[in-house]
């Protein structure tokens, strides 16, 4: 398995991947349309994407968390996929070991990440790559009939 910057071309593959993987659970965003992965929120120079045999199996995305230079210092992992047939083999920790060293390449200090707390699969990922909870926020979205908390989680880059 290789990791490896996004590029335009990867565009539908991205796309097919997120929707194969959107879920009430997943998060609070509407299911994904049919296009365009890339727009202006989500640019090829901070998506990432892992490969099995020249194929791509998942992707991760990093974003700083506000616009203001007084957190140019933190990184916000702000998407994660892996298609379904590639689950459990590595992916979705390899890419979020390289969100990690790419945050880190770009100045990062901290990294930090939101999921929903049912979603123990992803939580319990997060933590096995070092990641802590830092925060729950109580009933943050209304989705799949329910109030659901969200959990901020963070890891240090600088230890």
């Amino acid at each position: 398995m290789t990791v490896r910057a996004a590029r335009p071309e990867d565009e539908d593959r991205l796309l097919e991947i997120d929707r194969a993987t959107w879920g009430p659970m997943t998060g609070p965003a509407p299911a994904p349309s049919l296009g365009p992965f890339f727009n202006e929120r989500t640019l090829p120079e901070n998506v990432l994407v892992a490969e099995v045999d020249g194929r791509v199996v998942g992707w991760g995305k990093i974003e700083h968390p506000t616009p203001l230079p007084a957190s140019d210092h933190v990184w916000h992992v702000t998407g994660l996929a892996v298609d379904p047939e590639y689950e459990g083999r590595g992916a979705g920790r390899a890419l979020v070991e390289a969100l990690v060293e790419e945050a880190r390449s770009r100045g990062g200090r901290r990294i930090t990440l939101r999921v929903f707390a049912p979603n123990e699969r992803a939580r319990r990922l997060y933590e096995r790559c070092g990641f802590e909870v830092e925060g729950v926020m109580r009933e943050e979205f209304y989705v799949g009939g329910e109030y659901t908390d969200d959990v901020l989680m963070a890891r240090t880059l600088t230890r």
